[in-house]
């Protein structure tokens, strides 16, 4: 018994972990690892506005990334959010719009998906 605080203590923090970081519009989900998609939506954003694109590593060796749209800047910036998927295999991917262009950003995401 003395057992059971320490289990609905993890309980929780994995019910938590399992959901979608607040503010961030989910876009899809890939069977690609998290640095191919993240890789792949910096290329385009990058090809189409000819401007530099950040990559921010969130989690270590590449499990996670946010890739902030030509012009943004991190932390707050407008971004793909790069996760590993929250139900299984694969990658989650998701954009937390800060006021830049949402419709643009998100057909490039989906074209890495």
């Amino acid at each position: 018994m003395k057992y059971l605080p320490l289990i609905a203590l993890t309980v929780a923090i994995s019910a938590c972990a399992a959901q979608p970081p607040a503010g961030v519009q989910s876009v899809g989900q890939s069977q690609q690892p998290p640095r191919a998609v993240a890789t792949c939506i910096a290329q385009k954003w990058a090809d189409s506005s000819q401007q530099q694109v950040v990559l921010q590593n969130t989690l270590a060796n590449d499990q996670a990334m946010d890739v902030y749209v030509p012009g943004q800047q991190p932390p707050n910036g407008a971004a793909a959010v790069v996760r590993p998927s929250y139900s299984g295999r694969g990658t989650w991917v998701g954009f937390r719009a800060s006021g830049a262009g949402g419709s643009n950003a998100t057909s490039a995401i989906s074209g890495c998906l």
